[in-house]
């Protein structure tokens, strides 16, 4: 998620929830009183102090003296925007399950899915992927008799290759002296 601060009069800021420390959350966390599952869950919903927390934190690493009390938007200078990644794995997942479900109303899902585009800090982007998305599944190219099978390429021998062997030796661990491969057990013949 990222956090679009836009000061009255001021130019729109961005701050990537994704890009945060473990450091920089645990300030989060003491300073809002939330854990980070409930501060993630707030962003989804915009929760204004999980919003200002972390903008607030992210404002810090280039004015590590900014308090708390010194950074307080107005309630509609925070907004939650999805990344495109976050948009793209919404937008799959949804077609995957609709793929699914024979009944499905395409029409009721593309409503539902153009409401994320409002959402995404990138719209054309998002817009892009519903529509491919409800352009439904590809089908798989026919397969061609006459076509010949995949070779499989050959071997070739590397460093690690045993030198009277075509095949490369059994992988062991930087740890452990001994190979992964079991000893062969005694025959009880």
């Amino acid at each position: 998620m990222i956090i679009v601060y836009t000061p009255a009069g001021g130019e729109a800021e961005q701050y990537d929830a994704q890009t945060l420390k473990v450091s920089e959350v645990s300030i989060v966390q003491r300073t809002i009183d939330m854990k980070w599952g409930e501060i993630k869950q707030g962003l989804a919903v915009e929760d204004l102090d999980a919003m200002r927390g972390i903008a607030w934190v992210i404002k810090k690493r280039a004015n590590p003296s900014l308090r708390w009390a010194e950074f307080d938007p107005g309630i509609t200078e925070l907004v939650t925007r999805m990344d495109n990644t976050e948009v793209r794995d919404y937008i799959q997942g949804a077609a995957e399950v609709m793929a699914e479900d024979p009944d499905a109303d395409w029409d009721a899902v593309r409503g539902a899915l153009d409401e994320i585009a409002g959402a995404a800090i990138d719209p054309e982007f998002a817009r892009a992927q519903i529509a491919a998305a409800m352009a439904g599944p590809k089908e798989a190219p026919a397969e061609q008799p006459d076509a010949a099978p995949e070779q499989t390429p050959p071997v070739e021998p590397n460093a690690k290759s045993n030198p009277t062997s075509s095949t490369p030796e059994t992988p062991t661990s930087d740890s452990s002296p001994i190979s992964a491969t079991p000893l062969p057990q005694p025959s009880m013949t």
